[in-house]
Formats: C-alpha cells, structure tokens, sequence
C-alpha cells in the first residue's frame, strides 16, 4: 500500500489535536532550551533585547500624548473616511491600533534595526551551534553555554536587516490588501442595501476583524519566522524575499502550530506593557510627572521582564523552525524507498 503524499501528510492530516500537540512539545523544548542555556540567554536579554524593549515601552508610554500619534490617526480617520468605511466600533478600534502600531515601529526602528536584530542574530547562533551536527551530548550541552562569537553574529547582520525591512512591506502589503476586501465587502452590502440593518453591519465589522485578525497573525509569525531562517542558515544563501519564501514553506500545513506557539509569549509581552503602564504610567502621572526611584526601579524591572520574552520568543520561533526542517528531512527520508521501488517496476 502506497504511503499519502507528504504535502497531504503535513496538510490534511495535521488537525487541531496534533497542532496543539506539536506545539506543547515545541514549547517545552523551548523552556527546556532556555533553561539549559540560562546564563547565556539572559546575557542576550539584559544587553541587546533590553533597550529595545524599554524602546517599546517608553514609546507605548508616549503615544496617548504624542502629536505624532494625533496626526496619524486623523490621517487614517480621513482615508478610512475616503474609502466610504461606514462608521463603527470596529473601524473605530482599528484606527486606534493602527495608529499606535505605526507609532510604535517608527519609534523603535532604530533600536529594532540594531540591538533586536543583533538579539535575534544571537539567539539563532546559540541555537544553531548547539544543534551542530556530529556533536556528543555533553559537548553539545557545553556548547549550549557559550555566547556566539561577534564574527558569527556579524555576518548573520545583513541578511537579518534585509529580511525585517522586507517584513515591514510585507506586513504593508498585508493590511492594504485586507482593507480591499473589506472596502469590497462593504462596497457591495451598501449596493444591496443590507447596511441599512444596524445588526448587518455589526456582522460584517464582525467578520471584518476576524478575517484581519488572522490576516495579521499569520503574516507576523511568518515574518518572525523568516527571520530565524535569514539568521540560522548560511549567510547570503536567505535574505529579504528569500527567507520569506523558506518561511512559507516550512510553515505549511503548521500555521495553527505556528500561532499558538506565537500566542504565550505575545501574551508576555503585552502584560508587561500593561503593568508598565499601571505601575510606572501611571504613578508618574500622580506624582506630577517625576520619576521615583522607586518607579525608575520598577521600570527597569518591568523592562527586563519584557526582554525575557523577546528572547523566549525568539528561542520558540528557532526551535519551531529546527522542527520543521527535521519534518521535512524525515519525510524525504519515508519517500525515498518508495520512489526508488516505483523506479524499478
């Protein structure tokens, strides 16, 4: 009896069941990973993950008040207005974090484009060199323990600044074509005449965010992705639409694998923005705009805790991609008898 073909082994046969069991084990190898190199992976965070996260938290801080922000949602107010969106909560709340989502990147860029790149480009060549083929166990635990030198890192750089800089037209790309079809959507419910139902309106805006929420998840975890890849292999061999390209690959038929592992540490992340927001925003405000050194300490605590899980998000997105890479070699390995005898009948 003939074995499935792999793209239906990967495809048609990966449910929810096995995604979320993929994506306990990856997590776990994770954890496993980062504990096995705790030194290491917190030196990482404390020194390059670090200022690029007080980066986005002091610029999450700065957004409500900052005349930049103002501007670009009364900006995207006039073009949602433009494009004939009819006003509701939906668009109301897409406004609002689109404009702090364009705020945010533009604040951060110069610290995403040095030290979260360099973060990533060091977590990957931990990574990388630990799982070196050939190596015993114990050397690969020794491995395990020793920072990259600068030289691998370096020369990771390029191709890891070219894929995020394409990342960022991807994910334009993205949301200007899932402004069409909703444009589309309500373009055509309004011919009909099924917006002048109030409870219409609220299931397409409805739909609307469903279909832009996963749009937008998918994308992410696909940019991260590409640039694990742009890090991990051969310098110059993937870089810009090249790691994009493997990226898709390697996550076909694991996307829901893919956004459950991307959902812990988003959920990090964004509690640390909030308890940034509620201890230090906010006890700021109350003591007139001065910094406690209390506060300042708490600051600085909350920051390292959100380094913490860039690094940890960095380490799944490595091991997720590691595991794909093995999938893929193991199904190779599965057809290849199988061809050959097909070969010589």
């Amino acid at each position: 009896m003939r074995r499935p073909a792999a793209g239906m082994a990967r495809g048609g046969g990966h449910g929810h069941g096995a995604a979320a069991t993929e994506a306990a084990r990856v997590m776990r190898a994770s954890v496993s990973s980062f504990f096995g190199g705790y030194h290491c992976f917190t030196t990482v965070a404390a020194l390059l993950a670090l200022p690029f996260s007080a980066s986005v938290l002091a610029s999450s801080a700065a957004a409500p008040s900052s005349p930049s922000l103002r501007a670009v949602a009364s900006r995207l107010r006039s073009v949602f207005a433009a494009a004939g969106f009819p006003p509701s909560p939906f668009f109301s709340l897409l406004e609002a974090k689109l404009s702090q989502t364009v705020f945010t990147f533009v604040a951060t860029l110069p610290f995403s484009l040095t030290f979260f790149l360099l973060a990533k480009a060091s977590v990957a060549a931990m990574l990388r060199d630990a799982s070196s083929a050939g190596a015993p166990p114990r050397r690969q635990h020794q491995r395990r323990l020793a920072l990259p030198p600068c030289a691998a890192v370096l020369r990771a750089y390029p191709a890891v600044a070219a894929t995020h800089l394409f990342n960022a037209f991807l994910m334009l790309t993205v949301n200007a074509a899932v402004f069409s079809l909703l444009l589309l959507a309500f373009s055509g419910a309004e011919t009909l005449g099924l917006t002048s139902h109030s409870w219409m309106t609220l299931a397409l805006s409805a739909a609307g965010a469903i279909v832009y929420s996963l749009a937008v998840g998918v994308a992410t975890v696909v940019c991260n992705l590409a640039v694990v890849v742009a890090a991990t292999e051969q310098p110059g061999s993937a870089g810009g639409h090249a790691a994009v390209l493997r990226a898709c690959v390697a996550i076909r038929g694991r996307v829901s694998t893919a956004l459950a592992l991307a959902l812990p540490t988003n959920l990090g992340m964004a509690a640390a923005e909030a308890l940034f927001g509620l201890r230090v925003v906010a006890r700021r405000r109350m003591d007139g705009g001065r910094i406690k050194p209390g506060v300042a300490g708490e600051a600085f605590s909350i920051a390292y805790i959100h380094a913490v899980c860039v690094v940890l998000e960095i380490i799944v997105s490595c091991v997720f991609y590691r595991s794909c890479k093995r999938s893929e070699a193991d199904e190779l390995r599965e057809l290849e008898p199988e061809e050959k005898g097909d070969l010589q009948a």
